[in-house]
């Protein structure tokens, strides 16, 4: 009873911290994590005259540098090590008064859930960020708030590309790019920011309310996570809450249409659709491959407004990399911009390595990178993009189901190299979906060779040197995972640049050629 009793104490003081200008002096506060969001929300609060104590499992060389910076600038404790995320630890001899939850700290981790269970508020950086952006003598930027299982880091790109391209000081934030308190921090009057948002993200805020919002697509992922699916599809719709003048949603998903009816908007706000056919009233659409808006302008009901032909946006415009430009351009018309800067912010769009990035093409073989498609939801878009695929997949599954990917790709599949070491799922689906096509375990072939357990980029060496004898003419080489990375890489960049590397050393080997003898 005394600990609900003093944090309830505590929310009612919290509820007051809305503006840099509150007064945060004093406030006990435990940062969980010390990543570049945690550390950014860290140097942050102590600016702001909070008494933080970091905290964090990993004590290696980056994080002793980062805990070494804190104390210099006023941090009252840096705790690193297994042995200290095992309780709630106290903060100057008392419970703290807020939790700051870094995206990979899950609700059930003992930290979080001890907190949860005392009644100590628990907040992401993003939380944080809306309350502080508000500060005497400047003005506080608008939002326009992105999230999905897939296409947000693309969608983010292009909108701060056509925000940009309209004259505006824009920047992408959030899970991608420039931590956001460090933007809200910078001496610059930003006029909009694009927010990235993670489903982890959501679950620890609160309070945000952006102009405009979007859930660009659910499917299963993170489900270890957040303890399940339907969980998560509930912090997916968070972003929707407050929304002031567009809740957008994908026509093609109606989980998303689900979220948006079901939202506590701003009243006048708006439920607008986006699509890769033709558009109803209220939407953004493609009609002849031209981008077109029937959303944001007053004859809606009858016409169109032309934005960009989608060849203008890059060489490859697969059907999802249209979908995400018709939420970005939704995004930013209902701030505001005009069709013109939605043309120049989304010509020749770059939407940056390992996202269906091509790498190479000879003997009319196209060699694909989608490293970045670390689900089956990812990679289902990228499948449909190519008729014959030597399909290279497999990593850290998450506990995602891959029946559904494969029985609906196995008629374009060649063969598929597994690359992973957490493909049983993936080879049951395969088994079960497409038993006839070809499926070589790449990390046991190499095993078996050398005895040891081979590194990620062996395997993708030979992952690579396989796919060059196998292919055949008009195949695509697709390296599109479905799966994360942690198993063999650190990351979904390393993965992919392993891939880069061993089709470069492929290419100038010139040994591409199926019957060659190597």
């Amino acid at each position: 009873m005394g600990c609900r009793t003093v944090s309830a104490n505590a929310n009612a003081a919290l509820a007051e911290l809305t503006s840099w200008d509150s007064n945060w002096k004093g406030l006990r506060v435990l940062v969980a994590g010390l990543g570049l969001s945690g550390f950014s929300a860290a140097d942050t609060l102590i600016e702001l005259g909070a008494v933080v104590t970091v905290l964090d499992g990993r004590d290696d060389e980056l994080n002793q540098q980062r805990g070494e910076t804190l104390m210099i600038v006023g941090a009252h404790q840096v705790l690193l090590g297994a042995e200290h995320v095992t309780h709630l630890p106290q903060v100057q001899d008392q419970q703290p008064q807020l939790v700051l939850a870094s995206p990979g700290w899950n609700p059930r981790h003992p930290v979080i859930a001890e907190a949860t269970e005392a009644g100590i508020p628990v907040w992401s950086d993003i939380e944080l960020a809306w309350r502080v952006q508000n500060r005497a003598g400047r003005t506080a930027p608008k939002w326009l708030a992105i999230t999905g299982t897939n296409g947000k880091t693309t969608t983010v790109g292009m909108t701060e590309a056509i925000l940009q391209a309209a004259g505006l000081k824009a920047i992408a934030v959030g899970n991608v790019g420039t931590p956001i308190l460090d933007a809200v921090r910078e001496p610059v009057d930003y006029d909009v920011f694009a927010v990235e948002l993670s489903s982890f993200q959501l679950h620890y805020t609160h309070s945000i309310s952006p102009v405009a919002s979007v859930v660009l697509n659910i499917a299963e992922d993170h489900v270890d996570w957040h303890d399940g699916f339907e969980n998560y599809k509930a912090d997916k719709a968070k972003i929707y809450e407050r929304t002031q003048i567009a809740a957008i949603f994908n026509a093609a998903d109606e989980v998303t249409l689900d979220m948006v009816e079901n939202a506590e908007v701003i009243e006048g706000c708006r439920a607008i659709g986006f699509t890769t056919n033709t558009p109803s009233v209220s939407m953004v659409g493609v009609v002849e491959d031209l981008l077109v808006d029937r959303a944001f302008i007053e004859d809606r009901r009858t016409n169109a407004v032309e934005l960009i032909a989608l060849n203008d946006i890059g060489e490859i415009v697969p059907r999802h990399t249209a979908a995400n430009a018709a939420a970005a351009a939704a995004l930013t018309r209902a701030y505001g911009v005009e069709p013109e800067a939605v043309h120049r912010g989304l010509s020749g769009f770059d939407a940056g390595a390992h996202r269906i990035q091509a790498v190479a093409r000879r003997d009319d073989i196209l060699w694909i990178n989608d490293s970045k498609a670390t689900n089956p939801h990812a990679a289902d878009a990228s499948l449909a993009a190519f008729t014959k695929v030597v399909w290279i997949a497999g990593g850290l599954s998450k506990g995602v189901d891959y029946h559904e990917l494969v029985a609906k790709h196995a008629a374009r599949l060649r063969t598929v190299l597994l690359i992973g070491t957490d493909i049983q799922g993936l080879r049951e689906a395969l088994a079960e979906h497409a038993p006839k096509v070809e499926v070589i375990d790449i990390t046991a072939a190499v095993h078996d060779e050398t005895g040891t357990l081979p590194s990620g980029a062996q395997v993708m060496a030979r992952a690579v040197h396989t796919a060059g004898k196998l292919a055949q003419a008009g195949d695509t080489v697709l390296m599109a995972p479905a799966a994360a990375s942690m198993d063999q890489f650190s990351s979904y960049a390393q993965r992919g640049n392993a891939f880069i590397s061993a089709v470069s050393d492929l290419m100038d080997s010139g040994s591409t050629d199926q019957n060659s003898d190597d």
